[in-house]
């Protein structure tokens, strides 16, 4: 199950939508759906996480826990809101397909993705842009 927190004022639109996604993005790298955890929070509760759990005193935008059991995805995602939008002006893109692109990122590495080396993380790029791509809203 995909299940989505706030620790701040920040709600996604339309929850069923990316959950259905993260559904998607799961079950298309031959994966099954345990409980992943989506924690949105700003940069300084994602930087008290980097602290005290891996000893990193820097801003980041996403930081996941994972607790994959097999071919069995279960997690916790952080992402900081706050990092995202930034990132976003940056790369000139618009909120939602940054935010999105970090969403799968973190689903992505409990698929086994890596982004360590310049080689994984092109491949991760590529991941991330084809999942992105899986996200479709059910007109009414």
């Amino acid at each position: 199950m995909i299940n989505f927190n706030y620790e701040l004022d920040f709600k996604l639109d339309n929850e069923s939508a990316y959950a259905d996604w993260i559904s998607k993005v799961i079950s298309s790298e031959i994966k099954g759906e345990g409980d992943i955890n989506y924690i949105f929070c700003d940069d300084n509760y994602l930087v008290e996480i980097n602290q005290q759990y891996l000893n990193h005193d820097t801003l980041t935008d996403i930081i996941s826990f994972d607790y994959s059991i097999g071919k069995e995805l279960h997690g916790d995602i952080f992402i900081s809101v706050e990092r995202v939008r930034e990132n976003a002006v940056d790369f000139s893109v618009p909120f939602e397909n940054e935010l999105k692109r970090v969403m799968a990122h973190g689903v992505l590495h409990y698929c086994g993705y890596k982004d360590k080396t310049e080689e994984e993380e092109m491949v991760m790029r590529q991941k991330e842009e084809e999942k992105m791509k899986m996200f479709h809203v059910k007109q009414n």
